[in-house]
């Protein structure tokens, strides 16, 4: 597990903004009563609250996801986790959604340093709008997500007909779901496409937004997914053994966020947990079964038999207007920004070192590497 570093606003300015970076650097909640004009230009208040430590919180979880790209473009893991990232809503000049930074974008810009390709798939309630929108004009980013479309559900957009456009027509992916749909429909129909998707597209990595929202029970969700096929879809992504970035997302049941992606760390992991959770702080949180499954939601199933068909006959022939994998002209690799680094023989061992310097590197007692000559193939950010 390693402490991710705090994104510099210049990282952050790498898809939003300049000046939508420095407006999120200033805004306080004592202070946005004078900047009126602002807070509507870039869609702050209602859905995106300003609030203390706001841009300390998107500095910490975009860095994570910046962080977690960069270990796997340098072979320091296989799989990397930030369970705090995911905000797939965010613009490049304007918030939405409770997302501010787009932490997923600047996750995929830093992969396609490396790779000529990179696929996103998201399984978040809400349609990856901000994403999909990123990258709707290239072919080195094919986005997929599968989520409620219809009856004015958020953000409105995802229709199977947004295909994206000039040279990445036919690279955006948007699977419609309708209320109520359940394990079996949900992964037969993902593991189809996405098994199609990895074949037709061959990426280099892939990026997955696991937002727990699409959970049964959750409090702006409408499927019935449990635990078992939400955890049933990171599976069958990991088992393409791809380099992996792994991110969280919506999820408005907390205890059932935290039960989802705890079982979905234990799966990249290659580890089952037992049902019962053990005794924490927070164990009262999971009262009266004090168990990790859920139960399968109770809301009707709308999504028909011939309706799901229609949308997979609808994917997989705009599959096939993909000849073969698009390829690129590869150049010289751009620089990772510079980081600097915490040197403890440099330090005056009469002062104070800040917290985040000394625990930069959060090591397990059972791990015997230090930094590049760490063989684990899992990094937790």
């Amino acid at each position: 597990m390693t402490r991710p570093h705090k994104a510099y606003p210049v990282e952050l300015a790498q898809f939003h903004s300049a000046d939508y970076v420095e407006f999120l650097h200033r805004i306080t909640p004592d202070t946005q009563h004078l900047f009126l004009n602002e807070l509507t230009k870039y869609n702050l208040g209602e859905d995106c609250p300003v609030f203390d430590n706001l841009f300390e919180f998107c500095q910490i979880y975009a860095g994570g996801t910046i962080d977690a790209a960069r270990r796997l473009n340098n072979q320091l893991c296989d799989i990397a986790i930030n369970w705090a990232g995911g905000l797939h809503h965010a613009k490049k000049c304007e918030a939405s959604g409770f997302c501010y930074i787009n932490d997923l974008v600047l996750g995929i810009l830093e992969l396609l340093k490396y790779h000529a390709r990179v696929l996103y798939i998201d399984i978040d309630v809400h349609h990856g709008d901000g994403v999909e929108e990123a990258f709707y004009f290239t072919d080195r980013v094919m986005t997929v997500s599968f989520h409620k479309y219809g009856d004015l559900f958020f953000p409105g957009t995802g229709d199977a007909k947004e295909i994206g456009e000039r040279e990445g027509k036919f690279y955006a992916i948007n699977v419609p779901l309708k209320d109520g749909i359940d394990d079996l429909s949900f992964t037969r129909l993902f593991k189809t496409i996405i098994s199609k998707v990895v074949e037709t597209y061959q990426p280099g990595a892939i990026v997955l937004q696991c937002g727990a929202d699409s959970l049964a029970g959750d409090r702006l969700g409408c499927f019935n997914l449990s635990i078992d096929g939400h955890s049933e879809c990171v599976s069958f992504v990991k088992r393409f053994n791809l380099p992996l970035l792994v991110t969280g997302g919506g999820g408005y049941t907390k205890e059932n966020v935290a039960r989802c992606w705890t079982v979905e760390t234990g799966v990249l992991l290659d580890t089952e947990l037992p049902n019962e959770i053990p005794e924490n702080d927070y164990i009262k949180y999971f009262a009266p079964e004090f168990s990790l499954k859920i139960p399968n939601g109770q809301i009707e199933n709308l999504n028909s038999k011939s309706y799901l068909s229609t949308i997979k006959m609808q994917v997989l022939e705009n599959l096939r207007c993909i000849q073969h994998a698009p390829s690129v002209q590869m150049q010289e690799v751009p620089p990772d920004f510079y980081i600097p680094d915490f040197d403890e023989d440099e330090q005056n061992p009469d002062e104070r070192i800040d917290q985040h310097s000394q625990d930069k590197h959060i090591q397990r007692d059972d791990e015997y590497y230090e930094a590049d000559n760490d063989n684990d193939q899992m990094d937790v950010s």
